[in-house]
């Protein structure tokens, strides 16, 4: 769907803090590409993040900044908080970040290999293959996500849960044929938003499992992970490296940055994540969206490694990462990356959000799992649309976490 192109019988600009549906007052504002220039921003560190990262993608288009994002982007605004809201189709072909059919068809595919069991991984193929089928039948990809960021990990901002139902009775009303979703919910972080989601009639369906990282804690972890970070960040004299800020990256280093991204994140685990591109960092370099590292060996122009990570209400992630992986692993290039992301979490006194991937070296450094949940909304959809979620929910919740914590994926 052309971001610019917004049909639907809201389109022509907001919709909201006036509007009343029977007794109930509406406190809910959505713009659109149209209207956006129109809204009067909240003057808070978080409207002023949203407004540098969000602003020129809706203008400009998503596929302009992630060649794989194909999505409809609205702003929602609620009290003093602004939220990215993507609205879908189908876009079969989008990264996992918009399409519940690449998460958990295409994606889940290409990680059956985790598994290390040939017959099993197979026999789940053929099973995905025929799910995939049905629920591409049943228009599992007409979503709407709400606080979509469009990143592989969505920080919420300091939200409460009667404000989410807001955002949801406002979503459903808006798009009465799509279903709702609430991605990055987990009972760790965001115990309210999914009781009080839940209590609004949301199904809870495991994504993933993450990986938490206690930073702001100066106890946190064993003598074991503490050693083990201690010896990751002494690669850095041992090879000669040195850790250099977005202040010394140049508009130069912005397509090696995307090369490390693409190296790790898209040829080593997979083309349906988030596909960066070149216009993607200028843009967060230049307004601040991330906060861009990277290792350069001592006397060398070209980066080794880069990270880019934000921080909200007390967290941090880091959805930018890559390293040349044609550099042998053992230099350590992941070790010393992945301690020197720990030491900013440390000194910005942050929860280290670590997202999924890497599972047993995270728990060695003394991350602890938990699972994130979409909160899913169908009630209002027919029977013929809402199955495909059912099954989900019924065989992620008693097959697929079950499974997932006894092979520590």
């Amino acid at each position: 769907m052309d971001n610019n192109k917004e049909e639907d019988r809201f389109s022509s600009s907001r919709y909201g803090a006036e509007h009343e549906s029977g007794t109930k007052a509406r406190r809910v504002q959505f713009y659109d590409c149209n209207s956006v220039q129109e809204m009067v921003w909240p003057d808070t560190e978080d409207a002023r993040y949203a407004r540098a990262y969000l602003e020129p993608m809706m203008i400009q288009g998503t596929t302009e900044f992630m060649t794989n994002v194909n999505t409809t982007l609205l702003l929602a605004r609620i009290d003093e908080l602004v939220l990215p809201v993507t609205v879908n189709e189908e876009e079969y072909d989008n990264a996992y970040v918009c399409s519940p059919y690449t998460h958990y068809v295409r994606y889940a595919k290409q990680e059956l290999i985790l598994l290390q069991k040939p017959m099993l991984e197979k026999g789940l193929s053929v099973l995905l293959s025929f799910i995939g089928w049905g629920m591409k039948k049943s228009r599992i990809n007409k979503v709407v996500h709400v606080n979509n960021w469009l990143l592989s990990t969505n920080l919420y901002p300091a939200m409460t849960g009667e404000q989410a139902v807001q955002l949801l009775e406002a979503v459903k009303e808006r798009y009465p044929g799509h279903t709702v979703i609430f991605r990055s919910l987990s009972a760790a972080l965001h115990s309210e938003l999914l009781k009080k989601l839940q209590e609004e009639g949301c199904r809870s369906i495991p994504s993933r499992q993450i990986y938490l990282y206690q930073a702001n804690d100066p106890n946190f972890g064993s003598a074991k992970s503490r050693w083990l970070l201690k010896r990751d960040r002494a690669l850095l004299d041992k090879h000669g490296y040195e850790l250099v800020s977005g202040a010394a990256l140049t508009e130069a280093d912005i397509p090696r940055i995307v090369e490390l991204y693409r190296m790790l994140y898209l040829e080593k685990y997979s083309y349906d994540n988030p596909q960066f591109n070149e216009h993607f960092i200028a843009a967060a370099r230049a307004n601040g969206a991330l906060n861009l590292y990277g290792l350069r060996r001592q006397g060398q122009e070209r980066l080794d490694a880069v990270m880019g990570y934000f921080c909200r209400n007390g967290m941090m992630t880091t959805p930018l990462f890559g390293y040349d992986t044609d550099i042998p692993q053992s230099v350590g290039l992941y070790r010393m990356l992945s301690a020197c992301l720990i030491a900013q979490a440390r000194d910005h006194g942050m929860l280290l959000h670590e997202s999924a991937g890497a599972a047993q070296f995270k728990r060695n450094r003394g991350a602890v799992a938990d699972f994130e949940y979409a909160a899913v909304y169908d009630r209002h959809l027919p029977m013929r649309r809402r199955w495909c979620w059912a099954l989900l929910d019924r065989l992620l919740n008693r097959i697929g976490v079950p499974l997932m914590q006894r092979m520590k994926l």
